[in-house]
């Protein structure tokens, strides 16, 4: 494993089957409920969003809501330096992690 993903480790998902986590309609709303409150769900979203996955629940979006930001964001060219900012600023009592998907 390398350095920069030990993260997976942490992941709620891991206690699941990985095909939970690569479905369609409504069954992505259940594997979206698994990602609330996971301690790694900025990580693996920026996994997600940098390495362009297509498929599956990431970070608590779906491959259309991740599609739908990196249109909206086209200029990010590392989401896990954005979202690892946004939440040191976010624990200064900075601005929320929100701001970095305006």
């Amino acid at each position: 494993m390398r350095v920069n993903d030990r993260w997976m480790v942490s992941g709620l998902c891991r206690t699941t089957h990985a095909d939970d986590l690569f479905v369609e309609g409504a069954a992505q709303n259940r594997a979206k409920a698994l990602c609330t409150g996971c301690p790694v769900r900025a990580e693996c979203l920026a996994h997600a969003l940098d390495g362009r996955i297509e498929h599956g629940v990431w970070g608590g979006m779906t491959e259309r809501e991740r599609r739908a930001l990196l249109k909206r964001r086209p200029l990010v060219r590392s989401w896990a330096r954005l979202l690892d900012a946004a939440r040191h600023e976010h624990e200064a009592g900075a601005s929320p992690v929100k701001r970095a998907f305006a």
